[in-house]
């Protein structure tokens, strides 16, 4: 491996789908509503959506080079970890390089959220604009003390609530503010779903690799649990989601006499047979193109709902 593909290695380009899931989900949604409610005042759509899309990649990047470099710092990206090898891991990369790398992300990523807060502002009260300002802050500390620090969340079984809240709650619920609507109960169910699809992807790398977690003292919710139970923590995790993008696309299909829209649940079908390899596995080395999967599904089910909702319009 080079320097070059331990750097894109470092940057984990497969998990940006994933993330950038709940901002096309929240955005099409907005822009539905918006459309229905109050067409003719002017929201900046597009700036908002490309800087969120940004902003949220940002985030992404720096959360996945803090991890390269906490779980090395920790001594859990070793010999015996089945997934890919990391870019500190390599030796290719130094710490030094990688906390210079981190602290840049993180400037950029503040950077993009000022912008997406200063197109989004006349949308937004005073109060928003503070709320807004301190979460971009939040997102960046939660992005780096996942593995980052003596006190990291993911080493404490957390990561799971705090993936569900930040893919899913704050991406959803928070991009459909920063175009001027309040919370809508309607938008709450998406934002369930790409939470809890999002947290069986990470429960999925977890229980691929539980066994050294466990070893290196990293207290996932797979370790908490044991290797059996997770895998019908993670069925519950896929099937209520599922459940919750069933009914958002009955209510939009209804509430839009949009009739397209159920094309959306095409992708989430393919989750029953995933569920199904995820239960006869016995090889946890075998989960790892799962991981992928549910990331691809729930990426793909959120744009085919963001392409087919502008049929409404």
């Amino acid at each position: 491996m080079t320097r070059t593909q331990a750097w894109l290695e470092a940057l984990r380009l497969r998990t940006l789908p994933l993330s950038v899931s709940g901002i096309i989900l929240g955005s099409g949604m907005a822009k539905v509503i918006h459309s229905a409610i109050n067409p003719e005042k002017e929201i900046n759509f597009w700036e908002i959506f490309v800087l969120a899309i940004f902003t949220t990649i940002g985030f992404q990047i720096l959360s996945n080079l803090a991890n390269d470099l906490g779980d090395s710092q920790k001594g859990t990206d070793n010999n015996n970890r089945i997934g890919p090898t990391r870019a500190v891991q390599s030796g290719l990369i130094s710490y030094k390089e990688m906390k210079m790398a981190i602290y840049l992300c993180a400037v950029l990523s503040m950077i993009s959220a000022a912008g997406l807060i200063y197109f989004s502002r006349k949308n937004l009260t005073p109060e928003l604009i503070l709320f807004y300002s301190i979460l971009a802050i939040i997102c960046v500390l939660a992005a780096i003390t996942y593995t980052v620090g003596k006190n990291a969340y993911g080493y404490r079984g957390l990561g799971d609530l705090m993936v569900f809240l930040f893919f899913g709650m704050v991406s959803v619920l928070g991009v459909f503010s920063l175009y001027g609507h309040g919370f809508e109960w309607l938008v709450f169910f998406p934002a369930v779903t790409i939470g809890l699809w999002s947290t069986a992807v990470l429960n999925l790398n977890n229980l691929r690799d539980h066994e050294n977690d466990k070893s290196s003292s990293k207290n996932t919710m797979v370790v908490k649990l044991g290797f059996k139970r997770a895998k019908y923590y993670h069925g519950f995790l896929i099937i209520v989601g599922f459940t919750s993008w069933l009914f958002t696309i009955g209510i939009f299909t209804i509430y839009t006499f949009n009739f397209l829209l159920p094309l959306a649940l095409i992708p989430s079908l393919l989750l029953f047979s995933h569920l199904k390899r995820v239960f006869l596995n016995q090889t946890p080395k075998d989960l790892d193109p799962e991981l992928k999967k549910v990331a691809l599904i729930t990426f793909f089910s959120a744009v085919l709902f963001g392409i087919f909702i502008n049929f409404s319009l």
